[in-house]
């Protein structure tokens, strides 16, 4: 039964969001949060679509969700989702309370939902997935989910049982959520051509789980991604489902096993990241019920969200941008590790700072030492820019890294990071920003194209 505190707090919420669209304010979260405090228990009183696909972990679920609601729009669906608003409890309220009537009633039948992997225990009591895809569970940030076992505990007590979970073999950590779930695993088979075992700081799975004795790596492709078994027990790496069998950086395609059926689709980014994003949407959907040829043909058509990577030639310049999450040592490793491996000589403007934390100098700075800063100690990297509040603390994890003295420069303003590239020195400049930091790597991008105008007109 609804009652007259939910349709209060329903009432609420959506004179609010008209309230925040006639004002020009972003309404993704403030209505959901306003609802439940007028009834805490309304996610629970109210319709839901019947079919929730819900995205977590700790990389990649912002990408991999666009990817699905992508998909699913070229194949006729309409989901709602929180693609443009918070995935915590209050946001995930509003982005359901604009798929229900003044009835309370919902209007549509389908949801995919972003969801942050701490707010679990908030969520799942009341929103249960049909479906949940987790991409990966790792170390994040110190403030709010450090270890990755921290992370795996809460999503372990609180995924609803009657949720089919969609998870990465390779992963040995989120492979081994909530056991009694119904599940199927996508991954990546290891490649003729890989190279693999990079020496990265941090490892989170180097003994079983299941006894505590070491485990032996059949392959390791990056931390604790990968396949490995062990020697004292029954314990091993799960098989995938939903396997990609071929990479073809070359002509830019991955070859999938789809539950046996053998499937070929465009990839979308260049990283091996990427590739486990795509994989993991491509499982997903494949559960959800659409077919590989619906799949191939929408995927066709992918891109990826200019916000999270960007890259433009400006005069004999590439320029690239790219999301390195701060306070995320291993999405920062990544980046690293592909900066490295990119072909000729390179420039990198580091804007990592999380703004929020900007004028808390207080700000714990112990992710930089998790951090494989060690990819950057290359003879292709020509020059390291280090911007923002912290720009010290990056050059002293820098010089540890073995990076010459000489290759690094500080700034002290985000802005003025894009001024102190050295043009003559690399043919690709890449800025790294936090996912708030977006609009000074723009600015940054401009900046670049300004300075290459200027030149050739001299």
């Amino acid at each position: 039964m609804k009652g007259i505190r939910f349709f209060a707090a329903l009432y609420a919420a959506k004179l609010a969001t008209v309230a925040l669209s006639v004002m020009h304010r972003n309404g993704t979260h403030m209505p959901g949060v306003l609802a439940m405090k007028i009834c805490p228990d309304f996610l629970g009183r109210m319709d839901k679509p019947k079919t929730i696909i819900g995205i977590t972990g700790t990389n990649g679920k912002t990408t991999t969700a666009n990817m699905i609601n992508d998909i699913l729009a070229d194949n006729g669906y309409s989901p709602v989702n929180n693609r443009a608003g918070s995935n915590i409890l209050g946001g995930v309220a509003t982005t359901l309370i604009s798929a229900v009537n003044l009835r309370g009633k919902t209007v549509k039948d389908l949801a995919v939902l972003e969801l942050d992997e701490r707010s679990s225990r908030l969520i799942y009591p009341y929103v249960h997935p049909t479906y949940l895809l987790c991409t990966n569970l790792f170390r994040d940030s110190y403030k709010r989910n450090a270890h990755s076992e921290f992370i795996f505990d809460i999503l372990d007590k609180h995924i609803p049982k009657q949720t089919k979970l969609v998870l990465n073999a390779d992963d040995l950590v989120s492979a081994r959520l909530a056991k009694s779930n119904d599940r199927v695993y996508f991954g990546i088979e290891k490649q003729s051509d890989e190279v693999l075992n990079e020496d990265t700081i941090i490892i989170d799975t180097p003994l079983c789980p299941k006894c505590g004795s070491r485990l032996e790596y059949d392959f390791r492709r990056y931390h604790h991604i990968g396949s490995a078994h062990c020697t004292k027990c029954s314990f091993r790496s799960p098989k995938a489902d939903y396997d990609v069998t071929k990479v073809n950086e070359g002509t830019g395609r991955i070859t999938m096993s789809l539950k046996g059926k053998t499937a070929d689709f465009k990839m979308v980014g260049t990283s091996v990241t990427d590739t486990y994003n795509l994989a993991g949407a491509i499982a997903v959907l494949s559960e959800f019920g659409l077919s590989a040829e619906q799949l191939r043909k929408s995927v066709e058509k992918l891109e990826i969200v200019k916000s999270r990577y960007d890259e433009e030639k400006i005069g004999d310049k590439q320029v690239i941008m790219s999301v390195a999450k701060g306070q995320n040592p291993v999405a920062c490793s990544r980046v690293f590790s592909s900066i490295k491996n990119h072909s000729g000589k390179k420039s990198v403007v580091l804007m990592l700072d999380d703004l929020g934390d900007a004028e808390e100098t207080s700000e714990n700075t112990a992710w930089i030492y998790d951090t494989d800063f060690e990819f950057l100690n290359d003879n292709s990297i020509e020059q390291v820019i280090c911007s923002g509040v912290r720009r010290m603390d990056y050059k002293v994890r820098l010089l540890l890294a073995g990076v010459p003295e000489e290759k690094i420069t500080c700034v002290e303003k985000e802005s003025d990071a894009a001024m102190a590239v050295d043009l003559d020195k690399a043919d690709t400049i890449f800025f790294l920003y936090d996912v708030y930091t977006t609009l000074y790597a723009t600015i940054s991008k401009n900046t670049i194209g300004n300075r290459m105008a200027e030149r050739s007109a001299k």
